[in-house]
């Protein structure tokens, strides 16, 4: 395909990425739907970072997605909110459980997808199953008991800014920025 005729398809580059990733990001939505529907809280909630971060080690690509937010691109922000509140759903029935420690919060899911995206961009072909310990040490951190206090998460307003940037890396212009 030439280039005049992804643009005539794809007049920004916002299009392309809902294109490319909408089926991705719906399964990322499906992913936090299948974890509400198991009996067990904390499988339900661990089975879901797994299967999260799977998606990412299959997926390159998409491994920097789910770090990223698009307000240019309605369809993955629609997918994203939809995981979003299902992934809050499932940390509150996880810590109902006991299961989950309290200082558990959503941006610690967003740092683990943050952390294994470095992984898997650091060990690729080489390691390409690092991510999965990673994973493992994540989920037995997250459980209750707290073995002691964490620094406090970043504020949402930081977590934001740091996706914003992440986007912005990727649909800029071509101007020897990161691609």
């Amino acid at each position: 395909m030439g280039i005049a005729t992804l643009f005539r398809h794809f007049p920004r580059k916002e299009d392309l990425l809902a294109a490319v990733f909408a089926d991705r990001m719906k399964a990322y939505a499906q992913a936090t739907d299948a974890a509400l529907t198991d009996p067990d809280p904390w499988n339900g909630f661990t089975g879901y970072i797994q299967d999260v971060c799977a998606m990412q080690a299959a997926d390159r690509g998409f491994a920097d997605i789910l770090t990223m937010n698009f307000p240019g691109v309605p369809e993955l922000e629609k997918y994203r909110a939809r995981a979003y509140e299902g992934f809050l759903e499932l940390i509150g029935r996880a810590k109902d459980s006991g299961q989950l420690r309290e200082d558990f919060t959503s941006r610690d899911l967003v740092l683990l997808l943050m952390a294994n995206a470095g992984v898997l961009g650091a060990t690729g072909d080489a390691a390409p199953d690092a991510w999965r310990r990673l994973v493992a040490w994540m989920i037995q951190s997250f459980q209750a008991p707290a073995r002691g206090p964490l620094p406090d998460p970043p504020k949402d307003a930081a977590l934001y800014e740091a996706m914003r940037r992440a986007s912005q890396s990727v649909t800029a212009p071509e101007t020897g920025k990161r691609r």
